[in-house]
């Protein structure tokens, strides 16, 4: 049976699962540390100790740690699990549709403290929400991704899908990015009590949209309609040291595992660098996203165009390397003598040209490693491999808030900011790195 075509409504009803997830995560991203870590100014209680863990380390650190440890430990069960699967609906779309409720309801009671004063008990609380919330999600993402190169059978087509792919992440950016104006309104205008009473309905409100966007995926796209995958089981031992062996992926792995942790720094310090470096209202965070995206959208055709003449790897290097420039502009966020608001927009601005092309190339060039061994090898690990990547993403995103809220004890107050300012310096050593080591990837033909 011909596979069918991949048509814009497929394109939709994938794009939606992605957008979903990244709702989630993002909310997690936007909100956990500027919940939980609090400047001064905020208006929000004290949840858990403030006090630094051998004078370095915070509890929030620690807690995303540990529950990313956890989930990335996950990832390959699940992967093979996927891989193995001999479901007659399918080995993906039966599995992501038994993750969507945990997903969003542990989204939602990682925001419900168990008391609203600084306990111990609120520490334990963190910890098993925020890994409930992760083992969910990825449950639902990995084989998500894994249906990529099943639906996307030619290059094109797979940067293509990628494309939708990352459109969905950008358009869940610039909603959980929303949440403080969210909440803002409730508060002035809905007659809510507290600002932290008001984040809680507003993930509620976020979580639940979410919901919906990743039953549209699994509910829109029917698995069984792409081909049924000859299933060539093999040991998750195996399949892991057939893919760790993959020279070509590792080179990509280093570089995706600098970059996403180069990206959370900038995803949690958003807030702090507009409310504290910039001394702007947090009203202005969907504006700046808002910003993102539609500079986003103007770069999108043309990473698809340059994709076809001059090769993804170039344009990842560069993107790689503008980015990192970007990341020293943080650094000197409040000193230059460019209005605040002004300062914040170019930057962002900026940074939406190369993270047009490092959302849409990764997972598009992934799905042509992940082609490519299966043809050489006639096994079939498509979700092993995003499982091996997303395990480093995480890690890459543990280490990202981790060093983000360590940094914060060296200041993250009005005039007492050089903690956030060092995660300029960190983002652009990342970048810088990540370009180096991508250097070395041979692009599949």
């Amino acid at each position: 049976m011909t596979a069918p075509t991949l048509t814009l409504k497929r394109c939709l009803a994938y794009a939606c699962g992605m957008m979903g997830w990244s709702i989630l995560i993002n909310l997690i991203g936007v909100i956990l540390v500027y919940l939980y870590l609090p400047p001064q100014t905020s208006g929000l209680p004290n949840l858990i100790t403030q006090v630094a863990v051998f004078g370095i380390l915070n509890v929030v650190s620690l807690i995303t740690a540990a529950g990313r440890l956890i989930d990335a430990i996950y990832d390959p069960f699940i992967a093979q699990f996927s891989d193995a699967s001999t479901n007659p609906k399918g080995r993906r779309i039966p599995i992501m549709k038994w993750a969507i409720v945990p997903s969003v309801l542990f989204c939602c009671l990682v925001f419900y403290p168990i008391t609203k004063t600084e306990s111990v008990a609120n520490i334990w609380w963190l910890v098993f929400t925020l890994i409930g919330f992760y083992v969910a999600t990825t449950t639902y993402i990995i084989p998500y991704n894994a249906l990529l190169p099943q639906l996307a059978k030619s290059s094109a087509e797979k940067v293509k899908l990628a494309t939708w792919q990352s459109l969905g992440y950008v358009f869940g950016i610039g909603i959980a990015s929303n949440a403080f104006n969210l909440a803002t309104f409730l508060q002035s205008d809905c007659g809510v009590d507290s600002k932290l009473q008001a984040l809680q309905y507003t993930v509620f409100t976020l979580s639940l949209l979410a919901g919906v966007m990743l039953s549209i995926t699994v509910f829109g796209i029917d698995e069984r309609k792409f081909g049924k995958a000859e299933v060539h089981a093999v040991s998750l031992k195996i399949a892991l040291r057939a893919t760790l062996r993959n020279s070509n992926f590792l080179y990509f792995i280093v570089a995706d595992f600098a970059y996403f942790m180069s990206v959370t720094l900038i995803t949690s310090g958003l807030m702090y660098f507009v409310t504290v470096l910039l001394q702007l209202p947090e009203s202005i965070g969907n504006k700046l996203m808002i910003t993102m995206v539609l500079v986003s959208f103007i770069f999108y055709p043309i990473t698809n165009k340059g994709a076809a003449r001059v090769g993804k790897k170039k344009i990842v290097i560069a993107s790689l390397l503008l980015l990192a420039a970007i990341f020293l502009g943080v650094f000197y966020l409040g000193k230059f003598s460019l209005d605040g608001q002004l300062q914040i927009y170019i930057l962002i601005a900026l940074a939406a040209v190369p993270m047009a092309s490092l959302n849409i190339l990764p997972n598009a060039i992934l799905a042509e490693i992940i082609e490519k061994d299966n043809v050489e090898t006639g096994q079939n690990k498509e979700a092993v491999y995003f499982a091996v990547r997303y395990f480093f993403v995480k890690i890459a995103q543990t280490l990202g808030i981790a060093l983000f809220a360590m940094f914060l004890i060296y200041g993250k107050d009005v005039g007492n900011d050089f903690g956030i300012r060092l995660n300029g310096i960190i983002g652009c050593v990342l970048c810088s790195t990540a370009a180096l080591l991508f250097s070395r990837f041979k692009e599949v033909e």
